[in-house]
């Protein structure tokens, strides 16, 4: 079984983040026009300011806590994380903007980051549960309620696409 210490949960969190920015500008590049393509760079830009929040939260750890194995008494956060490090969950290693051909409409595109969004959720609540700082906590919900609004933002232009 893998365990896992803070520092390495932080740094799946950044590069969730540095993913899923890389995946809207990718996206905005191909973009039909420009109001989809402003909309897809301005949730690029926050999924920057999550990378540096959790950057931050990396950074205030001391150093014995960076290298103790995060809170899982039951060990049922470092499998979800083991199963997620090995691509059954999803594959944070890789960059999904890979998945984009440029020849998908705007409602496929718009899909593709409902399904990321959503699996950033599933490990920032997962994170949330092996994180024992309260205010490290507070900050992981204000990521996650971030990160709906993401969906629903997406959500709505996937309305507008039908």
């Amino acid at each position: 079984m893998i365990s896992f210490n803070a520092r390495e949960v932080y740094e799946m969190a950044e590069q969730i983040e540095r993913n899923g920015a890389s995946f809207y500008r990718k996206a905005a590049g191909a973009a039909p026009d420009e109001s989809v393509r402003k909309f897809l760079l301005d949730l690029a830009a926050m999924e920057d300011d999550h990378e540096r929040t959790f950057a931050g939260m990396k950074a205030h750890l001391g150093e014995a806590e960076a290298l103790d194995t995060v809170y899982d008494p039951h060990g049922e956060g470092a499998q979800y994380l083991h199963a997620m490090v090995e691509g059954k969950v999803f594959d944070f290693t890789s960059d999904p903007s890979d998945r984009l051909t440029g020849v998908e409409s705007t409602e496929q595109v718009l899909r593709i980051a409902i399904e990321l969004e959503k699996d950033s959720i599933l490990y920032y609540l997962t994170m949330k549960k092996m994180v024992l700082d309260a205010s490290s906590q507070d900050r992981i919900d204000e990521i996650i309620e971030q990160e709906m609004g993401h969906i629903a933002m997406l959500t709505r232009r996937v309305a507008g696409t039908n």
